[in-house]
């Protein structure tokens, strides 16, 4: 088993440059999933502390605005040697307190990087227009400017991943952030943010709160309209929550939100590969992943088949601690996950599904699921209308691309799907007609650095990622220039 040193974790939240460990107040206990056993405490910041970080980023705001784009960007390309450089370090850490097996979370940080090493690149990039008025009265100059102060709220289940995506273009255009790590995987964003300090981030410009009371600390921040920026990912429940709270202001919102993201697979594929894929599609980050395929929709041809050899790839792997070599899938992020999915997969059998394999939450300590694999799910079955969050691979079977698509797009959700097929002029009417916002075709993985993730419908608003990511933290400013 890999030991986690835990020496480089601040114990402590980070306002206005200041690691300040309020010894007086709550502490949230950070437990390993795995064990059950507590790791660390860092501390529950209440409302107020949420306020002297807001006062913290104003206060820095103006300064990290004017500094000049290359500065900024140098940050970042320190910053991206430094965690690439802790990688080992900082995998541990991850593990043991989100669960996912070592080589994915050393994955993550490579990925994770990679984000700051792209907006450096693209910080220096932003660019602006000029045009001449069509009166002939003068010039038109279009500037785009740092949008302010911005509130970054992270998830629990890619802790640096989807901190660096919105952190890395902030500081690219010189917008200071809040960010809120989720309270059951704050170390790993404390140290982040250790990594930026290093690189060289100006006090202010960057500020981390823990905290358990996430109502109670994001509401009066944004009721205040000084942050002028929210980005979430999260919850469709909350997501919706937070934006209705940020009209109020006009605060602008980057939203990614939930998914039910389907994987069709027609009868003209090799099944080892679409096996290949939607296990890719399914158990990347052992299934808590938004992008993860929620329904694997498989022509009726091939269907038998198909589950027969997904659900031999599902029963060779290991379940256990991600510390310890070898272990294939790592635990849930905590017994009332495991318990939510296993009330989906009884509701599913009730209605006629059949386990495969899998389908049992086993008894003892930590917070394990089994890989899953369902067959004969009948369509209404709940777990085909929610997030499953979980290692659990409902498969349903369609009669044509016609059904295939109806049932694909039978949900609130729009984030992701995919589609395995041999016929290019299918994979581009199917890819047209899915009603999401990323569409990967004969590929289970589409995250890319230089890919705009985000969905329609209750999916989110906005773009996270690639060049329009950064468009996120931009305003665009008119100013006209008369010639007398």
């Amino acid at each position: 088993m890999v030991q986690v040193n835990m020496d480089r974790v601040p114990r402590a939240l980070l306002i206005g440059g200041v690691w300040d460990e309020l010894p007086h107040r709550p502490r949230i206990v950070v437990s390993n999933p795995a064990t059950g056993e507590a790791i660390m405490e860092v501390p529950d910041a209440d409302a107020e502390t949420g306020r002297r970080a807001v006062d913290a980023a104003n206060a820095a705001q103006a300064g990290f605005a004017a500094m000049s784009a290359r500065d900024r960007c140098d940050i970042l390309l320190r910053a991206h040697e430094l965690l690439l450089d802790a990688k080992d370090e900082l995998a541990a850490i991850m593990t043991a307190e989100m669960g996912k097996p070592l080589a994915e979370a050393r994955g993550e940080i490579d990925y994770s990087a990679s984000y700051l090493l792209w907006y450096a690149q693209e910080g220096v990039r932003v660019q602006g227009a000029h045009a001449q008025s069509p009166s002939g009265r003068g010039q038109i100059m279009l500037t785009r400017e740092p949008v302010g102060v911005s509130l970054l709220i992270t998830p629990w289940n890619f802790p640096l991943a989807m901190g660096a995506r919105k952190i890395a273009p902030a500081i690219a255009t010189g917008c200071a952030v809040v960010v809120k790590p989720a309270e059951k995987t704050p170390l790993t964003m404390l140290f982040l943010a250790r990594i930026l300090e290093e690189a060289g981030v100006p006090d202010g410009a960057v500020n981390v709160i823990t905290t358990s009371r996430s109502g109670e600390v994001v509401a009066p921040i944004l009721a205040e309209g000084r942050v002028r920026h929210l980005s979430f990912t999260g919850s469709t429940r909350v997501g919706a929550a937070l934006h209705g709270q940020c009209s109020a202001h006009m605060i602008r919102t980057s939203l990614e939100l939930g998914g039910n993201a389907p994987f069709l697979v027609f009868d003209d594929v090799d099944l080892d590969r679409a096996v290949s894929e939607v296990f890719a599609a399914k158990l990347r980050n052992m299934g808590e992943a938004c992008t993860a395929a929620n329904r694997v929709l498989v022509h009726k041809d091939i269907a038998e088949e198909f589950t027969a050899r997904l659900a031999a790839r599902f029963s060779s792997l290991v379940v256990g601690d991600g510390l310890v070599d070898g272990t294939d899938v790592g635990p849930m992020i905590d017994r009332a996950s495991c318990e939510r999915i296993q009330g989906l997969v009884d509701e599913a059998v009730a209605r006629g599904a059949r386990a495969v394999v899998g389908g049992r939450l086993p008894e003892g300590p930590g917070a394990f699921y089994p890989p899953t694999v369902l067959a004969d799910v009948p369509r209404g079955a709940q777990l085909l209308h929610e997030e499953i969050f979980g290692p659990v691979a409902p498969v349903v079977s369609f009669e044509d691309e016609a059904d295939a698509v109806a049932v694909a797009n039978d949900t609130e959700y729009g984030l992701a799907g995919y589609l395995m097929t041999n016929d290019l002029a299918r994979a581009m009417r199917v890819s047209r007609q899915l009603e999401v916002g990323m569409v990967g075709v004969n590929s289970g993985i589409i995250s890319d650095v230089a890919a705009p993730l985000g969905g329609v419908k209750s999916s989110g608003l906005g773009r996270e990622g690639g060049v329009l990511g950064i468009d996120e933290f931009l305003e665009h400013k008119y100013v006209f220039i008369p010639h007398d």
